[in-house]
């Protein structure tokens, strides 16, 4: 192998330790849910899930269940739920 890829696998594995220096803007997913496949997404700072629930709500548990998952990848408005509760 050569010795360029070799360095380049090394700082891939080093890259791959440290998920706070990856940021997603946007992207797209489909989560599956207990009953049915969702379109999940992240754009223009706001989430987007084709669940009934979020059409509802504004946020969902396939959404929540992102956030935790690429908690450190994503930029903090993306961490924040869009769903308020009132007092």
């Amino acid at each position: 192998m050569r010795s360029s890829l070799i360095g380049k696998i090394e700082k891939a594995k080093r890259y791959a330790q440290e998920p706070e220096r990856i940021t997603f803007s946007d992207f797209a997913a489909v989560f599956r849910g207990d009953n049915n496949e969702h379109k999940i997404g992240y754009s223009n700072e706001k989430w987007h899930c084709t669940c009934y629930f979020f059409s509802q709500w504004g946020t969902c548990s396939h959404v929540m269940a992102l956030q935790q998952v690429l908690s450190k990848m994503l930029p903090k408005e993306a961490l924040i739920s869009s769903m308020t509760t009132e007092p």
